[in-house]
């Protein structure tokens, strides 16, 4: 039985579009150079995924004008990407409470107090 298909990115194509968002339209040589810096991977795995990608609106191909090949470019700000991502961890982890995940982060403990007093500030800045 097939899979549904998610239009939130796995975390492959995210790994893709973080190297998308840093570097810009990329051709798909680029944008495995780019990955092969911090893992080994195939161009025709690359190559397959930035397909599925471009079926699931995560990215856009661009011909290039008397070259062989495209270029390659996000088509999901790394905002987008970030709030259905969150979103759907509150749904399905938090049971849809943000005040849970706040919690949940506050309870870790890994929380500098920088980042506690930055929290702060952003609450206040809300209120």
């Amino acid at each position: 039985m097939a899979r549904n298909t998610s239009s939130h990115p796995t975390d492959t194509e995210l790994e893709i579009l973080q190297v998308l968002w840093e570097h810009g339209p990329a051709s798909l040589g680029s944008v495995c150079d780019v990955m092969r810096s911090r893992r080994e991977v195939a161009t025709t795995t690359v190559s397959t995924m930035l397909k599925v990608m471009e079926q699931k609106s995560l990215v856009k191909r661009r011909e290039i004008p008397g070259k062989r090949g495209s270029l390659w470019a996000a088509s999901v700000t790394r905002k987008r990407a970030a709030r259905g991502m969150v979103g759907k961890l509150i749904d399905r982890v938090f049971e849809g409470s943000t005040r849970q995940l706040v919690a949940h982060i506050l309870d870790d403990r890994k929380l500098t107090v920088e980042d506690r007093d930055a929290l702060r500030h952003l609450l206040n800045e809300e209120g």
